[in-house]
């Protein structure tokens, strides 16, 4: 594998990995369906993945799972079971794709790299939603669930088709979820000062 492969592999890892932090189930059915379909190559023990009962599971986990970001008050809920979950889910969809690597280096990279920035993209998407229902009274919340799916979606296809863009946007988001989240922090600190 060279050096330009291995880091196709690794930035498509990461892009579906930072996906999982939007939506747990999402990035792993388009990555199964990539798969079934012969579109993505996945590591040993991850074939799984592109079988008709994990899409098929995948699938119905998915759809309940964008369904339940709808529902006023389990949103809020679900971002504190889904926080530990997109580590979890970005771990594994990060190894799944890191093909020809030493499983040493594939678990540490997926570990650290995908687990990572799946908890962090969480993180981030539950202080904005967070902050959503303080300013809004929840009323927002569904435009942040709506930007979760296709940001989502979005992420999980240009991961498989161009990964390195992929990261791009991903970098872009983290730098605009920051701007945003300190921007409302400092909005709604000034009110007290005064």
């Amino acid at each position: 594998m060279s050096h330009f492969d291995l880091a196709l592999s690794v930035a498509l890892g990461i892009g579906l990995a930072a996906a999982t932090g939007f939506r747990l189930f999402l990035p792993l059915l388009v990555l199964g369906g990539a798969a079934y379909t012969g579109h993505a190559s996945l590591s040993d023990g991850f074939a799984w993945l592109g079988t008709p009962a994990a899409l098929i599971m995948l699938g119905t986990a998915a759809i309940v799972e964008i369904a339940a970001f709808y529902i006023p008050g389990v949103d809020n809920l679900l971002d504190t079971v889904a926080t530990p979950g997109a580590v979890v889910a970005g771990t594994i969809v990060s190894a799944a794709v890191m093909t020809d690597l030493p499983p040493m280096v594939k678990w540490t990279a997926a570990i650290i790299a995908g687990g990572g920035v799946a908890g962090i993209t969480q993180g981030l998407t539950a202080m904005l939603r967070a902050k959503s229902t303080v300013f809004t009274g929840g009323l927002g919340n569904s435009a942040v669930a709506t930007a979760e799916l296709g940001s989502a979606s979005l992420i999980s296809i240009l991961a498989l088709a161009a990964p390195l863009a992929a990261i791009a946007l991903v970098v872009l988001f983290f730098w605009l979820a920051f701007r945003l989240l300190h921007r409302l922090a400092r909005g709604s600190r000034q009110p007290n000062e005064q």
